[in-house]
């Protein structure tokens, strides 16, 4: 199948044009039913737009940009008005003639000249730490829509089981029959009868356990996709799942997986930016040691001789102010030293980042190459389960073989077909795997 590609903002809106929604809801409005049928693509659509490790590191990115507002104001104008009026006893008035008020309005406007390159470095500081905030999300958007793929692909594996399991049950039951119109015709003991009847009464625990696994794996699924509703008509409601675990077989190459996790993991460029943020962090510790100049300019309006508002006294006013902490106790000494340990462990981090990633894109290519092999068995192991059933069927039949030979074959089959979904399974999923430890989006995602 080609995969459908759109980017992360058009994502959601197609997911729920697909479920009939014409509009898209706001993030914090959860899901408003349960779909009739859900399939991966809409999962995942879904899933951009709810999960809530998602919707988290947005309002992370979103913080950041008001801290980057907030840095930026120092580099701009900043303008204040104040005012005050005072009435008070003559005897302790300071003004002359003696008076009992005083008023006073001024408007000044203040802009930074020189601060030992604080400024600079703080904002670029900021800017760089929004930037690791943007590629944290891609990060995080990667791990949840692997936790999502990997829920469906769980239920769909649940789901199979079940069909396996009532397939061997219905085998079971056949033969139970068979043996016993068998024991009524004289031909087979009382306890070959006892023996199918065990047999089928054995075969319903794993299709009970199959069932509520599935039923499990659907809440999990709900839990990733960030699914939350409280409507009574969807509180049994469970959506038909469409898609099947295909085993399709991908070529990896092991040092092409490294140089695309070195190039595309968004974690390892995250904590690349912070290292960067970190540096002009030490820059803007070492700027207090430096003086800090601004220029000033406004107006003012202040009480005149008289009390008569009218005879204020008023003008403009402009000049310079600066100040210089020439001892501040090795302040400045410790904030720096703060500053560089904090980029030296930024740069450990990412250095260990870089180690770690190496090891989980070695670990998921070897999974790979082991989950490649057991589906690749499955295949013929299934095959030849279902041969022995239907020669041991034939053979009871004529007599040639015995009870527990087809039960056993029927063991055998069951296995097989459980084995054979459980590679499928795996394959699926650690083909995901791999995909996110190279740093690349879900193949229904485009950046």
């Amino acid at each position: 199948m080609k995969p459908v590609r759109f980017s992360l903002i058009a994502a959601a809106s197609l997911a729920y044009l697909a479920l009939g929604l014409s509009t898209l809801p706001a993030q914090s409005t959860p899901a408003a039913y349960v779909p009739d049928v859900l399939d991966l693509k809409t999962a995942i659509g879904f899933a951009l737009q709810n999960n809530f490790a998602i919707r988290q590191a947005r309002e992370r990115i979103r913080q950041q940009e008001g801290v980057v507002i907030e840095v930026r104001a120092q580099a701009i104008p900043n303008v204040g008005a104040s005012g005050s009026y005072q009435h008070n006893d003559t005897e302790i008035t300071q003004t002359q003639p003696a008076s009992d008020r005083y008023w006073a309005i001024s408007l000044t406007a203040t802009q930074t000249l020189f601060a030992g390159g604080g400024v600079r470095s703080a904002i670029r500081s900021s800017e760089l730490t929004r930037e690791a905030a943007i590629l944290d999300l891609k990060a995080v958007i990667n791990d949840a829509l692997l936790d999502v793929r990997t829920s469906f692909f769980t239920v769909l594996l649940n789901r199979e089981k079940i069909s396996v399991q009532e397939k061997n049950l219905e085998l079971l039951q056949q033969q139970l029959k068979n043996v016993t119109n068998r024991f009524e015709a004289g031909t087979v003991s009382s306890f070959e009868r006892l023996r199918s009847e065990v047999a089928v009464a054995n075969a319903q625990v794993p299709l009970i356990t199959a069932r509520n696994d599935y039923r499990l794996s659907i809440e999990s699924l709900r839990q990733a996709l960030g699914f939350t509703t409280n409507k009574q008509e969807d509180f049994r409601k469970v959506p038909t799942f469409t898609g099947t675990l295909d085993y399709t077989p991908a070529t990896f190459d092991l040092q092409s997986s490294f140089d695309a996790a070195q190039a595309n993991r968004p974690d390892l460029q995250r904590l690349a930016k912070l290292t960067n943020s970190r540096e002009e962090l030490v820059t803007t510790a070492r700027s207090t040691r430096y003086p800090n100049v601004q220029a000033f300019g406004g107006y003012e309006l202040r009480k005149g001789v008289t009390n008569d508002f009218g005879d204020s006294r008023d003008g403009w006013l402009i000049g310079l102010q600066s100040n210089w902490a020439i001892f501040d106790g090795r302040a400045t000494a410790g904030r720096v030293a703060q500053a560089r340990s904090l980029l030296e462990q930024t740069k450990l981090s990412l250095t260990e980042a870089e180690l770690n990633v190496e090891v989980e894109v070695r670990r998921a290519y070897s999974t790979l190459q082991q989950s490649t092999e057991l589906a690749d068995a499955s295949k013929k192991v299934v095959e030849q389960a279902e041969e022995a059933v239907r020669l041991a069927t034939a053979r009871y039949d004529a007599g040639t073989a015995t009870q527990l030979d087809v039960l056993q074959a029927q063991v055998d089959l069951t296995t097989a077909r459980i084995n054979q979904l459980q590679a499928y399974y795996s394959y699926n999923v650690s083909v995901a795997a791999l995909r996110r430890a190279m740093g690349q989006s879900d193949e229904f995602v485009t950046n």
